[in-house]
């Protein structure tokens, strides 16, 4: 005889006013859905220790993807403070003085927040635009086992990042678009204060902030998670990713370990690759053990493909594997002086990229880039 299935009975709520939004998380049980009616609402969502269980999360979503309702947020959209299992999807949060989204392990900094899930939101105008502050797209700090997945993040403070990590552990960001515009914002995606062990894959990053990707930063030390461990960030992996722009494609800052691979680069205005070290406090590692594997990088100045190098890093324990280097405006130039010997690498070749005008960083199949850089579909560019 087989046995009995049990059923799972989910409570699923419409709602149409952030208020009714706010009650329906505060008494939702795991596995509980909320949708949020299409519409235009003012103000923010704060919601605190809303927690599901493994499996069975507590999701906020709009209720009809193709008409998304928009929060037009004060201080900040929506904030996330000591939730775990939890979903927020299918939202448009803008205009926020502060942050988009942010999310935190509510001041327990030994206690992550597990299990959040950001999907399909898009963030845009962040910020007090009379103000070069520090505002984020979306803030993450102390999260362990998060996804962030196709979302768009555009346009955020001048001194804040389309996505901020701080102490955030195993997670990972897929598919999302963060641009911005040329000379603004400070970076794109950052991982800080101890972030270790993040995927970045197949996403894309055009004018996003001064540095398109900052593994690493500076951080001060109240505010690692759970406690200053010698490294800005360690174990962080960029993957089939295209980025467009910005003052610096990659940084690499107080770094115990990182990759960038497989990954398309166009048109840094200054430098492909930075390595810095900007937490000098005692126990930390010079930043060390950067690796560049398989890369398609296209700049079209000389001086943009030499790696800027600060002081107190361990250049030479970088490593570089079958990159393509190629400078647009005198390939000759192309070769960088790179701290360490490459392996299999090409120089002042033109991959031959599809149509970086109109966002296809594809490069030719019969030519030197084939096999190299990223596959993505095309995106306009900006």
């Amino acid at each position: 005889m087989l046995a009995p299935i049990a059923a799972v009975l989910l409570f699923f709520q419409p709602v149409n006013s952030l208020d009714d939004a706010r009650r329906a998380l505060r008494d939702a049980r795991p596995g509980d859905r909320i949708e949020l009616a299409a519409g235009t609402y003012e103000g923010s969502l704060w919601i605190e220790n809303v927690r599901g269980r493994e499996g069975a999360p507590i999701v906020l979503a709009g209720a009809d993807p193709a008409s998304p309702p928009v929060i037009r947020g004060e201080t900040e959209c929506v904030h996330l403070s000591g939730c775990e299992w939890i979903t927020v999807e299918g939202l448009v949060l803008e205009g926020a003085r502060g942050n988009g989204l942010n999310a935190d392990d509510a001041g327990r900094i030994a206690q992550p927040a597990r299990g959040v899930t950001i999907r399909s939101l898009i963030v845009r105008d962040i910020g007090d635009p009379a103000r070069n502050g520090n505002w984020d797209g979306i803030k993450l700090s102390g999260l362990a086992g998060f996804v962030v997945e196709n979302c768009t993040v555009e346009r955020w403070g001048g001194g804040g990042s389309g996505i901020d990590m701080v102490g955030c552990a195993d997670g990972k960001i897929v598919g999302c678009d963060v641009r911005h515009e040329a000379g603004k914002g400070a970076s794109g995606i950052q991982a800080k204060g101890g972030s270790r062990n993040v995927l970045v894959e197949n996403c894309r990053f055009e004018h996003a902030g001064s540095r398109a990707i900052n593994i690493g930063g500076s951080t001060g030390l109240a505010y690692f998670r759970p406690k200053p461990e010698g490294y800005e960030a360690r174990d962080i992996t960029i993957s089939n990713c295209t980025i467009l722009g910005s003052d610096a494609s990659i940084a690499f800052v107080g770094v115990d370990g990182a990759t960038v691979k497989r990954c398309t680069i166009v048109n840094p205005r200054r430098w492909v690759l930075r390595i810095l070290q900007e937490t000098r406090e005692p126990g930390f590692v010079e930043c060390r053990g950067g690796r560049l594997e398989q890369n398609i990088i296209v700049f079209d100045q000389p001086s943009a493909g030499q790696p800027n190098i600060g002081d107190r890093t361990n250049p030479g324990s970088f490593v570089f594997d079958r990159n393509l280097w190629y400078c647009s405006s005198d390939p000759a130039q192309s070769r960088p002086a790179l701290p360490s010997q490459e392996a299999g690498g090409t120089y002042g070749l033109d991959p031959r990229l599809a149509d970086v005008d109109g966002g296809d960083f594809s490069p030719a199949t019969d030519g030197p880039g084939a096999g190299l850089g990223a596959v993505l579909p095309a995106s306009a560019v900006k």
